[in-house]
């Protein structure tokens, strides 16, 4: 039997230094990376996303940022087919892959093989799903979900209308709820033998600091501008994946003269802690994540030694997978 191709993951919380980390290793371990960020793939959507610049990419090639215009749907089974190709070609010409970024969902579909094949987008219905919540409220859609998938409708918000119609529709296509989709497509086997490495903070204000200053240095390059620029393209409609995007959508009260500027910059710092505390819990709770804290990667001596560490525990996962 041949054995599985060896693959590396480097995930954690925003602004926990990723994508430092992966070009790191993929100048120690010979590789190339490639985004697990459900918004990274979009193009114009650079300075909210934290995509890394060329600076930031050290001559080590990276996969998967600016495939798609924000306009367009994406999927988790999008990312699936994009990320094997992907890794296939960087195997093919014997380097390491490294996935990187903070998107769980995506890295569990990859690790798992893939979800299994459920229905695309249909449009038509999409619209006319968007049409009855305008009209009669996000509630009534949420308990139609309910009725006929109580276990997927318990675990999305009554407000996250994108994925209350997603689960509709999967429905609708189907006769078959999301969530038994979701359970069918964890049974699929792993296709590649991954060490992921989860980075953590022992002390969490120090994650919480960064993250400060993350947000203030896209400010100060020019967050508020691209936001704006979105905005006039209609990117933030309700209905596109990329409305999502944390970093621009608590921008736009601001940019609508609903608040001033410090009240849409202090709930932007409040949601990115709070969806690094979201990432956090999914990351902990998957047993295949390998924890490396990097409280003190702030030193050069420090981050080498993190490097190292790195590099130790992929070996020992490789070793026995």
């Amino acid at each position: 039997m041949l054995e599985k191709p060896k693959i590396l993951a480097v995930v954690g919380p925003t602004a926990s230094g990723k994508s430092a980390l992966a070009v790191a290793l993929a100048k120690a371990l010979d590789g190339e990376v490639v985004s697990c960020d459900s918004m990274q793939i979009y193009r114009g959507m650079d300075i909210g996303t934290a995509k890394p610049t060329l600076t930031e990419c050290g001559g080590i090639p990276h996969h998967l940022l600016d495939i798609v215009e924000p306009e367009a749907e994406f999927s988790v089974m999008d990312y699936v087919a994009a990320a094997e190709a992907a890794i296939a070609d960087i195997l093919a010409r014997g380097k390491l892959p490294i996935l990187c970024g903070g998107t769980g969902l995506y890295l569990d579909a990859v690790l798992r093989g893939g979800v299994l094949e459920s229905p695309g987008a249909d449009p038509t219905v999409r619209a006319a799903l968007s049409a009855r919540a305008a009209r009669e409220g996000n509630e009534v859609l949420h308990r139609e979900l309910a009725a006929v998938d109580p276990e997927g409708a318990a675990a999305i918000h009554p407000n996250n209308l994108r994925r209350v119609i997603r689960a509709l529709e999967i429905y609708m296509a189907t006769g078959i709820p999301k969530s038994e989709w979701d359970r069918r497509s964890n049974l699929a086997p792993a296709r590649y033998r991954a060490a992921v490495l989860g980075l953590t903070f022992q002390n969490r204000e120090l994650l919480y600091a960064r993250i400060e200053r993350r947000v203030d240095e896209m400010l100060e390059m020019g967050l508020e501008q691209e936001t704006r620029r979105l905005l006039e393209r209609g990117v933030f409609d309700a209905s596109r994946t990329a409305s999502a995007a944390i970093g621009y959508k608590e921008l736009l009260p601001y940019l609508r003269g609903e608040c001033d500027r410090a009240a849409a910059v202090a709930e932007l710092k409040t949601a990115t802690r709070r969806y690094a505390k979201r990432q956090i819990t999914w990351f902990s709770a998957k047993p295949y994540v390998m924890p490396l804290a990097v409280d003190d990667g702030e030193s050069m001596r420090k981050y080498e030694e993190i490097v190292k560490k790195a590099m130790e525990l992929c070996a020992d996962a490789w070793s026995m997978l």
